[in-house]
């Protein structure tokens, strides 16, 4: 009767043990991505500024068109 609940809780601490384990060494990985993605969001950013400024004083002007009458 004791040995089911014996062999649950072992198996359950166990795989907590595994668990904590696998979250230390998977933490830096999960760092440094969100690092990555963060960085990338910011290359994107100073691109966007600068072309949002390149297309506000580098406009072209405005095509005349010439008729002939």
């Amino acid at each position: 009767m004791l040995r089911p609940l014996l062999t649950f809780a072992a198996v359950g601490a166990v795989g907590f043990i595994l668990w904590k384990a696998l979250w230390l060494l998977l933490l830096p990985l999960f760092g440094a991505l969100v690092g990555f993605v963060v960085l990338f969001a910011k290359w994107g950013l100073f691109a966007l500024v600068i072309f949002a400024v390149w297309r506000l004083f580098f406009r072209r002007k405005p095509q005349t068109v010439h008729t002939t009458e």
